[in-house]
């Protein structure tokens, strides 16, 4: 077996014994399930019957941004689930283990990848029943969910590289809602960012989660050509710009994540 094999092997076992985790409590999957169906049915009916989106209705401007918001909270998963492994030394166990280092982080990423697989398919079902529709090719729609799973998967790798930081499950909760909210709501993932503060508006066009939940649009034809977008680079080329993102994600956090696990089961 070579060395990629291994770590790949590996990392299966791993992901198998973290979806398994997942069916004994279950409200690891509930709570990522459960906030994005509350946030559909609070912004549809309540803000919805407020908001104006030229040429479209809301409730199809906003789910692209509530399936990127799911990915994020699903992806939260990766980092609190580290940590609490970490409080119980289940690492210590793994280090006796004839196993590759990366393996527990890519086996903890992919069962989290099937997570967000599962929320997303709760979140297009509540979405159709609430009027969203897809508008766009069956082979474009495919498109749209594989780019929100990869999201997913490198937005893992971020949260996997914070909990090993800081190493503690409340200490990981406080810093993700401090980074996860103003990422969610400083974008275009519920309103239009043109109609924020210049200040705001810069730096809702510039927020991955703005390039994001603009490719969704696009892949899934939830746009309108009597919207203004926005001219800064990322929104404009919103499909290359979320690859971009992944790819500066995966090579920047993949092998940070990697070091700091081997620096907390030596320690």
């Amino acid at each position: 077996m070579n060395a990629l094999t291994l770590p790949i092997a590996d990392g299966w076992t791993i992901a198998k014994r973290n979806t398994l985790k997942i069916r004994r409590q279950p409200d690891l999957l509930s709570g990522a399930l459960m906030l994005p169906i509350v946030l559909i049915l609070l912004f549809a009916y309540v803000f919805g019957s407020v908001i104006d989106v030229p040429g479209m209705s809301y409730k199809e401007f906003l789910l692209p941004g509530i399936f990127v918001q799911a990915v994020i909270i699903g992806a939260q998963t990766t980092g609190y689930t580290l940590t609490l492994d970490l409080q119980k030394g289940i690492f210590d166990r793994f280090r006796s283990l004839p196993m590759a280092p990366s393996a527990v982080l890519i086996g903890q990423t992919v069962s989290d990848v099937l997570m967000n697989l599962a929320s997303l398919v709760v979140m297009a079902g509540m979405g159709l029943v609430v009027g969203w529709r897809v508008h766009t090719s069956p082979f474009e729609a495919v498109l749209g969910f594989a780019l929100l799973l990869l999201f997913a998967y490198a937005f893992s790798w971020f949260t996997a590289t914070v909990a090993l930081a800081l190493r503690t499950p409340e200490n990981f909760n406080n810093i993700a809602t401090m980074v996860s909210f103003p990422l969610m709501f400083v974008s275009n993932a519920f309103i239009d960012s043109a109609k924020l503060p210049t200040p705001l508006r810069v730096v809702a066009d510039w927020n991955p989660v703005s390039a994001f939940t603009q490719a969704a649009r696009e892949l899934f034809g939830n746009t309108s050509t009597a919207m203004k977008t926005s001219d800064a680079w990322p929104i404009q080329h919103a499909v290359p710009a979320s690859l971009i993102w992944i790819a500066v994600m995966l090579l920047v956090f993949v092998p940070l994540a990697t070091r700091l696990y081997k620096k907390a089961v030596s320690a």
